[in-house]
């Protein structure tokens, strides 16, 4: 009986704490989704950056692969105890540190005058990144419901998309421009007017929300989950360019321990602090700051999130290592510089666009795992267009790979934002930043292994051709993989009529 009455308070509670779609300030989506670009621009501009900030800063092979790895392994280590920082002391509150943090690290990163400083700000912007990335999917969970949400969504997953689309060409004009003298620094000062802009809507234009109950941190999980990812995704970025020394499979090995270690502890305070929940009852006798689980077990209990979340891990398996391919067969298969490859790119952002604009119209009438499947099944077709023209036009127009790209641009448009959605949008709103943390972390922890595994496809292959065409094909079947996990999917899930479903 107590446990029914705590839960009826704690939903009530996150109604109130919850800002509702009525009431969302129009300037919501333009501020969230403002660093939500940020953050993937920078995860694949500095590619681009990279041979003219060597030259620079007189950077080794190590300088620079750090130079891409410290971001992406701090933010993938800190988006699970980012979630729970915003539950806790406030999402705004929490986003509005990020992105100040953000901003400071990108200028920091252009005004750098060694390699090692660059590295360092690199990092700091990573751990920026993992403040923000969980609040602004608490955010559209908590601050529209209904086709509000949906169309939330899609722009969450429209913005996603142009940032990593189009990056690489975005970076190849800003240092073909060379805006003031500034080379490859403005890739990374571009942001500074950007994150400032921001900044100053975040009061008016944010509201606050936070769990009911303000949970404490629980010291124990941060320690297990931020040494346990670590440990997971160093070695997969490492391990490929070192040729896997034993330090690699003894990282592998130990995050295995320490994240399985993670999970029971997370499963023992769920019980523990449902346990200590449930005598009480009165409001009164609510304790803010008792300890909390970062990752509350009964999220796995809903079946939506648990398919919805390997769905994500599986569609974020393809992405990062198919730029990654794409961009290495263009420039070094093909021999085009930095900014042609990035006007190649743009066949693959024709299709996004055209589909990420409509996604929300097409889950209202399909659901999110038809849709889902739909976009499945053309970014599998695309891929195997691609793997087509590698090996029949080998020696042709870099162009004859438009197609499939076009193609495989219109499945990630159906795919990026329900496959978000669909993880989330049965998530109770007081539970909504640790689910995030979750969902996030499977984003940047997919994208790491995917690289890893492709890279053994790719690095394995005889010439640029050949590796390429086994690449997109080993993606194709992957996208395959990811159709028949939408299966599990429950037939109710993400109908566009509200929140909750399924």
């Amino acid at each position: 009986m107590s446990t029914a009455l705590d839960t009826r308070r704690s939903a009530e509670a996150a109604a109130a704490t919850a800002p509702k779609a009525a009431t969302a300030p129009k300037g919501l989506l333009l501020v969230v989704l403002t660093a939500t670009f940020m953050t993937s621009l920078d995860v694949f501009v500095v590619n681009v950056a990279v041979p003219s900030l060597q030259a620079d800063l007189g950077a080794g092979p190590a300088a620079v692969q750090w130079v891409m790895a410290g971001f992406s392994l701090a933010l993938a280590a800190g988006l699970v105890t980012a979630g729970r920082l915003g539950d806790r002391y406030g999402r705004r509150r929490v986003f509005a540190l990020g992105l100040a943090l953000f901003t400071l690290a990108s200028a920091a990163c252009g005004l750098a005058p060694t390699a090692g400083a660059l590295v360092g700000s690199r990092v700091v912007q990573g751990l920026a990144a993992a403040l923000m990335g969980p609040q602004v999917l608490a955010i559209l969970r908590t601050a529209f419901s209904g086709a509000a949400q949906a169309r939330a969504f899609a722009r969450y997953g429209l913005t996603m998309g142009v940032g990593a689309v189009f990056g690489q060409l975005i970076g190849g004009l800003l240092i073909r421009a060379d805006l003031l003298g500034l080379g490859w620094r403005s890739c990374f000062l571009i942001n500074l007017p950007i994150g400032l802009a921001a900044l100053a809507l975040v009061r008016r234009c944010l509201p606050e929300s936070r769990a009911p109950q303000r949970p404490g941190l629980d010291p124990v999980g941060v320690l297990l989950v931020t040494i346990g990812l670590t440990a997971l995704v160093l070695p997969l970025i490492q391990g490929p360019g070192l040729d896997w020394p034993l330090w690699t499979g003894l990282c592998l090995a130990a995050s295995l321990v320490l994240l399985t270690a993670f999970a029971v502890h997370q499963h023992r305070t769920t019980r523990a602090t449902r346990a200590t929940r449930a005598t009480r009852t009165t409001r009164t006798t609510t304790h803010i700051g008792d300890a909390a689980p970062l990752v509350d077990t009964r999220l796995f209990r809903s079946r939506a999130f648990s398919a919805g979340l390997l769905a994500q891990l599986a569609f974020w398996l393809g992405q990062a290592s198919f730029f990654l391919v794409l961009a290495l067969h263009l420039q070094f298969g093909r021999g085009l510089d930095a900014l042609g490859a990035g006007l190649v790119f743009t066949a693959i952002g024709l299709g996004y666009l055209i589909t990420s604009n409509t996604t929300h119209l097409v889950t209202a009438r399909l659901g999110e795992p038809r849709t889902i499947t739909v976009g499945g099944l053309l970014m599998a077709a695309g891929l195997g267009l691609l793997a087509l023209a590698a090996y029949g036009a080998a020696d042709g127009s870099v162009w004859w790979l438009a197609p499939g790209l076009f193609v495989d641009g219109l499945g990630m448009g159906l795919v990026i934002a329900p496959v978000t959605t669909v993880a989330l949008a049965a998530v109770e709103p007081q539970l909504a930043g640790s689910a995030a943390g979750v969902v996030a972390t499977a984003q940047q922890v997919g994208g790491a292994v995917g690289i890893a595994l492709i890279g053994l496809v790719y690095y394995g292959a005889g010439d640029a051709t050949a590796a390429f065409g086994r690449s997109v094909t080993a993606l194709a079947v992957l996208e395959l993989v990811l159709v028949g996990l939408v299966r599990l999917l429950p037939s109710t899930a993400g109908r566009s009529q509200g929140p909750g479903r399924g």
